[in-house]
């Protein structure tokens, strides 16, 4: 992995986090730092309440990198110039704003939509955002709701 300063972004699919690649992927590039794009899925709770491994996880995650890879590449290529030196795609399975914080600990900047249609919007345990602006070690952009 090396290491992950540069810019953190996270995203679900949704056209909220969209908006959020968009801003990550520029100011990467203005800033010609790395970018390190996060898709988050959450895994199988248990009736236990404790986190299931399934086979499918492995296959999804999978599933989940790609998808975020072909958006990040038509975002990098709709923007033209100024793309970021390097771009790093992770997709992981767990708590979104946990990831976020753990990826973003060495970061210079956290990036997330500010709430996705996608997996982010289902957490029980509160907004994504809301976690990871209080418990981030560097500054978090949020990128607000496109509304209109």
């Amino acid at each position: 992995m090396g290491d992950m300063s540069g810019i953190v972004v996270g995203i679900d699919g949704s056209g909220h986090s969209e908006r959020a690649l968009e801003w990550a992927v520029r100011e990467a590039g203005l800033r010609q730092v790395p970018l390190t794009v996060i898709a988050v899925h959450q895994p199988v709770i248990s009736h236990w309440g404790s986190a299931v491994s399934y086979p499918e996880d492995h296959a999804m995650t999978v599933r989940i990198r790609d998808a975020a890879r072909e958006q990040t590449d038509k975002v990098i290529d709709r923007l033209g110039e100024g793309t970021p030196p390097q771009v790093n795609i992770n997709a992981v399975s767990g708590s979104p704003a946990e990831e976020l914080l753990v990826a973003g600990k060495r970061a210079d900047l956290i990036v997330l939509g500010s709430r996705g249609a996608g997996g982010f919007a289902r957490l029980v345990m509160g907004s994504v955002s809301y976690q990871v602006t209080h418990h981030a070690h560097c500054p978090v952009v949020v990128i607000p709701a496109d509304d209109r």
